[in-house]
């Protein structure tokens, strides 16, 4: 014997009707009983008629013609003509009993519990006759029964109990009775020993098929859906979410309660006792293997199995000196609560008995408040309890599992993932058995939270990024086909899988929730909105992704001033801007203490030595308890550059001029060649060392005409330079008669910086440095004679996106 439950997405229309009977004639059973849901939305479209017309809304009739329509097509698509007749007459006349009970609610403007109940049975007793005579006409051996003389219930409509002696009796009996292979039955409907329609609740009809495997001794209980068996999360949320293949009662009572959709709770009662499985399939993928439900068989394997929600939650919290030590408190906030059929899904409450906090339905907040304020009213105007706090729109997530109990430290990595995430727990539920562990968060932050926590407990530690790129021009270009160069790599080596969701130029910018094609993203931002900062940090805040990145690859003073916002939402920012960097430092510190305190790296080693690991490498020396002496350095490779190809044979224009058009410079060449970005490196060396030290403090020996620097646009610059060309080739006849070579150089000691070109003599570190090289002297006390050095190329798009892309890697593993 077989029980096969199928919901009303599996019996929404002819097509998927058909589906079930193929899967009906293929099982393997001298017994099957199948029970059926309405039809898809036949269900939510009688309580809308039944609510209409109870507020005398004439409109209920064009819904009753909706679900007319509906069961006369579905009979005319699955049932051959010639015997269509005798169908249309019985459906033609329960529809006409509807209808006037429909036109009773309207006439008297109320309904009752009762008439609800014969309401909204129709859904069930339509959908199994018309299934029943589809399977007949097939040639199925199958029959149907009248599931109300079945199931038979208390006369308490709308929270009926089911009176499970006379049911299995009434069960037995119509087995009994019947010949058939198969019989089709309703769920959800049943009736009252006195014969009234009652019903089980929404969600019941999985209910009905576990009372009927109880009371036949089934020896499976098969619930068909649309989806492959319970998942890990909800895996319209969780896109990674993966069925799982086995899982106790007990565990899937716990994620059924938490927001599981795919099986109503109380079904697992009636089979539990029994022993009885439960398969969880999929009508629409049949040879998928679902989920068993039975006895724990998990031993000591698995922790959590699983991370449920559920939404729409409210916290009620009363608290004050006047409960401590006070009996019957806790006796009467709850029963105030139970009498007004309030159900609290939630309870906390702190061991000093201050405050008690649980967890309601949000559309039950205003009853709840207001009872509870007037059941404590004596105690509130004497000043002893505060009235109640309510906070709203709210979610629970819970992961569960029945061995969580037996391995430490699953409540700290829970709390830790969602803490990084700057997910604001704002209550949390543990019971002795721990099987459940649950915490209360805003319910905006729901989609990141079950993402974070699918991501540290399902995903062999295979980590999500999510970058939001701001710039996309010679450095961002190239970091952006690093990336999709790279991607296959880092998932598998790295286990980080790195998605770009959004991105911006000065002109356009565009979002993609599922990560940009870095194939095309060219043709994809070009087709994008216009730019906005603004608007593209509200994006950022609104998906509100788990581990997002911005990425700022421009030289942009007002993108800098963002990086707050972003760090105090527990978004990580990587850039190679140097302006925030070098900022006072009062705003420089500000942004290493708002990524400590939010737990969002900031990182920016590109600031000094595109790739080169400056910057880390510095950091591991002043951790390690190293103290810097000195810095010597040439830093800036758009200068290295330009005096290692300045010479009699050129003009010191066409070389700057070669330099910015490489990439070698700044977008504006002046910063460079001013000295101003070699003081904003020394600067950030210098502070990184554990310096306090500000702009003005550097003393800048430039070596540029007075008229070059007070110029304001690129032309008047680039025309100074052919101006001065006559001083810059002394410069050059007066180096090479020393036989030395031209080095702008930074420095740092005790205390003092400065930055200024320098003849470098033979036998110098500095003096064959080629290219664009950077090179960095770290005078430490334990490298006080002979420096530590890094050297390398210093400027250019390719190295300055690599490592751009090293600190992104950094960030994933944090």
């Amino acid at each position: 014997m077989k029980v096969l439950k199928f919901g009303g997405t599996s019996v929404a229309n002819a097509k998927n009707i058909n589906l079930v009977k193929n899967i009906i004639a293929n099982e393997q059973s001298d017994n099957i009983i199948v029970v059926v849901s309405a039809l898809g939305g036949i269900t939510d479209l009688l309580l809308k008629s039944a609510a209409l017309a109870c507020t005398q809304d004439i409109s209920y009739k064009a819904t009753f013609k909706e679900i007319e329509n509906r069961h006369l097509s579905t009979i005319k698509e699955l049932i051959p003509i010639h015997s269509q007749s005798k169908m249309l007459s019985k459906v033609k006349s329960e529809l006409n009993t509807l209808e006037t009970l429909l036109e009773g609610a309207y006439l008297i403007g109320e309904i009752t519990p009762k008439l609800s109940d014969k309401i909204v049975s129709y859904g069930e007793l339509l959908s199994s006759y018309i299934i029943s005579e589809h399977f007949i006409a097939e040639g199925i051996d199958a029959a149907y029964i009248d599931s109300r003389e079945l199931i038979k219930t208390n006369s308490t409509h709308g929270k009926t109990t089911v009176n499970f002696q006379l049911t299995n009796s009434n069960c037995v009996e119509a087995l009994k009775s019947h010949e058939n292979t198969v019989l089709v039955m309703g769920g959800f409907i049943a009736s009252s020993v006195s014969g009234d329609s009652t019903t089980l609740g929404r969600g019941g009809s999985d209910y009905s098929a576990a009372i009927v495997a109880n009371a036949l001794d089934a020896e499976i209980l098969q619930v068909w859906t649309d989806v492959s068996g319970m998942y890990t999360a909800n895996p319209k949320i969780v896109k990674q979410a993966m069925s799982i293949p086995h899982i106790s009662y007990e565990e899937a009572m716990e994620l059924s309660h938490f927001g599981a959709k795919v099986l109503f709770p109380p079904t697992i009662q009636p089979v539990l006792s029994k022993g009885i499985p439960i398969v969880i399939k999929n009508t629409f993928k049949p040879e998928d293997q679902g989920t068993l439900i039975s006895r724990n068989t998990n031993g000591l394997g698995k922790t959590v199995r699983g991370i449920s929600h559920v939404e729409e939650v409210a916290l009620l919290s009363l608290e004050g000196s006047g409960m401590v030590g006070i009996p019957g408190i806790s006796k009467r906030f709850f029963e105030v609560l139970s009498n007004a059929d309030i159900s609290v899904v939630l309870i906390t409450q702190a061991s000093s008995e201050h405050s008690i906090c649980v967890g309601i339905s949000n559309q039950d907040t205003q009853k709840a408040v207001s009872i509870i304020n007037e059941a404590f009213d004596f105690e509130i105007s004497r000043g002893k309890i505060k009235p109640v706090i309510a906070e709203k729109d709210l979610a629970i997530v819970a992961l569960v599992g029945d061995n969580m109990k037996s391995h430490q430290g699953l409540s700290g990595k829970m709390f830790s993932t969602l803490g990084k995430n700057n997910v604001n727990i704002r209550a949390i539920a543990q019971g002795a058995s721990e099987r459940n562990i649950s915490a209360v968060i805003l319910k905006s932050d729901v989609k990141k939270a079950l993402n974070s926590l699918h991501e540290a407990f399902f995903e062999e530690n295979v980590k999500q990024l999510n970058l939001f790129v701001m710039g996309v021009g010679n450095v961002g270009a190239k970091f952006l086909n690093q990336i999709q160069q790279q991607k296959k790599y880092l998932k598998e080596k790295l286990k980080l899988n790195i998605r770009v969701i959004g991105m911006s130029n000065s002109r356009t910018m565009v979002f993609d929730e599922d990560g940009i094609s870095l194939k095309n993203w060219e043709a994809l931002l070009a087709a994008g909105e216009k730019a906005d900062k603004g608007l593209f940090y509200d994006k950022v805040m609104k998906l509100n992704y788990r581990n997002s990145i911005f990425v700022d690859n421009t030289a942009s003073e007002e993108v800098s001033n963002t990086y707050h916002s972003y760090l105090q939402n527990s978004i990580s920012v990587v850039t190679c801007n140097k302006i925030a960097c070098s900022s006072p430092f009062s705003n420089y510190q500000e942004l290493k203490d708002l990524a400590r305190k939010y737990n969002a790296p900031f990182l920016f080693e590109t600031n000094v030595g595109a790739g080169l690991p400056i910057i880390d490498t510095l950091k591991h020396l002043v951790a390690s308890g190293d103290k810097i002496l000195k810095i010597q350095a040439v830093l800036s490779g758009s200068l290295n550059f330009v005096f290692n190809n300045f010479n009699d044979g050129t003009t010191f224009h066409d070389i700057v001029k070669k330099a910015q058009q490489e990439g070698y410079t700044e977008p504006d060449p002046k910063i460079d060649l001013s000295g101003v970005d070699v003081m904003r490196k020394i600067l950030i060396l210098a502070r990184e060392s554990g310096n306090v030290l500000d702009i003005e403090d550097i003393e800048n020996q430039s070596f540029l005409p007075k008229v070059s620097l007070e110029t304001n646009n690129y032309e008047d610059f680039f025309r100074t330079l052919k101006e001065h060309e006559a001083s810059f080739q002394e410069m050059y006849q007066q180096t090479v008669a020393e036989d030395s070579k031209l080095k702008y150089v930074a420095q740092f000691e005790n205390g003092k910086a400065s930055v200024g070109l320098q003849r470098i003599p033979k036998g110098h570190d500095f003096y064959n440095l080629e290219g664009s090289d950077n090179i960095v002297l770290f005078y430490t006390e334990r490298y006080p004679n002979q420096p530590m050095i890094i050297k390398g190329a210093g400027a250019g798009a390719d190295v300055t996106a690599s490592g751009i892309f090293a600190d992104i890697i950094r960030v994933g593993n944090f």
